[in-house]
């Protein structure tokens, strides 16, 4: 995946970061607040669940979409924050 419209950008880690996740992740049985790193996260901001069946079901509907990812790593940080912060969560 390239950062394009196809795709999430390798080593982005945005949507493990800036959301708030109230399922529980392993290693984090109460979910993880907004803007904490979440415990599946790698040093190279890669999902370590990715393709388990232990990943939470929102982070398996976390998708790539250019309106919330923008074009780099720090804009996603900062729309998927300010999308947090709208939505009241």
């Amino acid at each position: 995946m390239t950062g394009t419209d196809q795709g999430c950008r390798p080593g982005c880690g945005a949507c493990c970061i800036a959301p708030s996740i109230s399922s529980p992740i392993p290693g984090m049985p109460e979910g993880k607040p907004a803007g904490v790193r979440c415990a599946q996260l790698t040093d190279e901001n890669l999902c370590r669940l990715f393709g388990d069946p232990k990943r939470p079901a929102v982070c398996e509907r976390f998708d790539f979409d250019r309106e919330l990812c923008g074009d780099h790593r720090e804009q996603a940080l900062t729309l998927i924050a300010a999308l947090e912060t709208a939505s009241g969560t």
